[in-house]
């Protein structure tokens, strides 16, 4: 059996402001080459650990060997009762269990799928959605859009402010002012307790392959996702795993995590 290999690397849009200097950035005509898919997917990115699912183990974010982490506990449970089922599926997804630099109020599950490997395909938003409900997850929230990023192409000649309003039209305000909102998950700062959410994921909504050809990035790195991320997105010292708090759940038995009702390691 192959070694499981990890989530591939995701750009940064242009505007993004979250960014640190071993960050990558999208090549020159990444929104002109979104703007001609036949249709995109926007979501939150939600602040967590990204978790990974398949027949091989439960792992984190490196792959060398299955996680033990303490804060993984409610997703190797899940891992235990799923493995048999997933076949050459990998499911991958943010554990909201351990709080980051983000807490939520609406949380109704410690895992959100964002992705779904087959072999060396990732396959189309519609079929995350189909696994998703089989294995009983939620998705990462969803934004409806409702205005095409073709016609903020035409518009603009700078891509980037074509992305930039294309965002602000969809989100009714601009991406900046959104991640000072809670999000669709009620996302706040543990700290001060005001409202933030992480920033935004936009992906092909079609399968694609990690390279696909249409744009000049790195072998690991993705040409049909990219992302946006708040500025000073992880202001604290400290890092989370060092004073770490699990999450609450407003509904426990939707997703299945009853058993972790009144347990907190």
């Amino acid at each position: 059996m192959e070694p499981s290999q990890k989530y591939c690397r995701s750009l940064h849009a242009h505007i993004s402001l979250g960014t640190t200097s071993d960050d990558r950035f999208m090549p020159e005509g990444y929104v002109q080459s979104f703007a001609a898919k036949p249709a995109l997917v926007l979501t939150e990115k939600l602040d967590g650990q990204n978790n990974c699912f398949s027949a091989k183990g439960l792992f984190a974010r490196s792959h060398a060997a299955p996680t033990q982490h303490p804060w993984d506990k409610p997703l190797l449970e899940r891992w235990q009762l799923i493995k048999n089922d997933l076949g050459y599926l990998e499911l991958f997804g943010e554990n909201l269990y351990g709080i980051h630099s983000i807490a939520y109020s609406r949380l109704e599950s410690y895992s959100y799928l964002f992705a779904v490997r087959e072999h060396d395909r990732w396959l189309s938003w519609d079929e995350v959605k189909f696994y998703a409900d089989l294995f009983d997850f939620p998705t990462v929230p969803e934004i409806t859009i409702q205005h095409p990023l073709a016609d903020f192409c035409a518009k603009h000649a700078d891509e980037n402010k074509a992305l930039d309003q294309w965002l602000s039209a969809n989100l009714g305000m601009s991406w900046q002012e959104s991640v000072e909102t809670a999000g669709l998950l009620g996302g706040f700062d543990p700290q001060t307790q005001a409202p933030c959410s992480e920033g935004f994921v936009i992906r092909n909504r079609d399968g694609f392959y990690t390279n696909n050809g249409d744009l000049p990035v790195q072998p690991n790195e993705f040409d049909n996702l990219f992302k946006l991320v708040r500025a000073k997105h992880v202001k604290t010292d400290v890092h989370w795993t060092k004073t770490w708090q699990s999450a609450v759940l407003t509904d426990y038995e939707r997703y299945g995590w009853q058993s972790w009702q009144f347990r907190t390691t």
